[in-house]
């Protein structure tokens, strides 16, 4: 199969295989290019080092991406590059209230940084998938009992995950004061349950 731009012929290729094997020829690719360059207006950069926040780099036999620049600059970003790794990163058992003398937490940053950590381990096919993992649907929940130094109210939460993907995540104030732990629990279970009938 043969095409004809600005009169010069490009020849065409009839498969994925026949590509493949001709994936460093130099003049299939500047045909290749030519191509593009006569239909769409664009810009050659050269070989691919950066994208979407993976480095790439490429060699004749391989290519090798790499996401160290993108987690240097989440780190930077959240000012923590002197941060150190704890297994709960937070005080366990905390009683929290609405006025308890510190600063009001910027919920976009907060966001931002949820998102850039989803981004991360998307991005990751390791972590998001791991080998010989099964992909069990699997939902959990929780909650505590009077929480809330303010009201009193229970907090419930719920996750759900597919393998080691978590997708579908909750935790709220709940409405009512519960009067019993077994009420505390029933609560967070059945809005586990609605969530996961949904």
């Amino acid at each position: 199969m043969e095409e004809s731009i600005d009169d010069q012929p490009v020849r065409g290729t009839r498969s994925l295989a026949e590509i493949y094997e001709r994936r460093n020829d130099a003049e299939l690719i500047e045909n290749i290019k030519q191509c593009l360059f006569a239909g769409f207006e664009m810009t050659d950069l050269g070989k691919m080092v950066y994208f979407l926040g993976l480095e790439v780099k490429q060699s004749p036999y391989e290519i090798f991406i790499c996401q160290r620049k993108y987690l240097k600059e989440i780190l930077k970003k959240f000012q923590m590059e002197e941060c150190r790794s704890v297994s709960t990163p937070m005080a366990a058992k905390e009683k929290l209230q609405k006025v308890d003398g510190t600063d009001v937490v910027d919920a976009s940053m907060y966001r931002s940084l949820i998102g850039c950590l989803m981004y991360l381990t998307a991005t990751r096919p390791d972590i998001l998938f791991a080998r010989g993992q099964e992909f069990n649907l699997q939902g959990f929940s929780d909650s505590d009992w009077a929480g809330s130094m303010d009201d009193m109210k229970s907090t419930s939460g719920y996750c759900f995950d597919f393998g080691s993907a978590c997708f579908s995540w909750c935790s709220k104030k709940q409405e009512i004061v519960a009067q019993s732990t077994a009420e505390v629990e029933f609560i967070a279970a059945t809005a586990a349950a609605n969530q996961a009938l949904c």
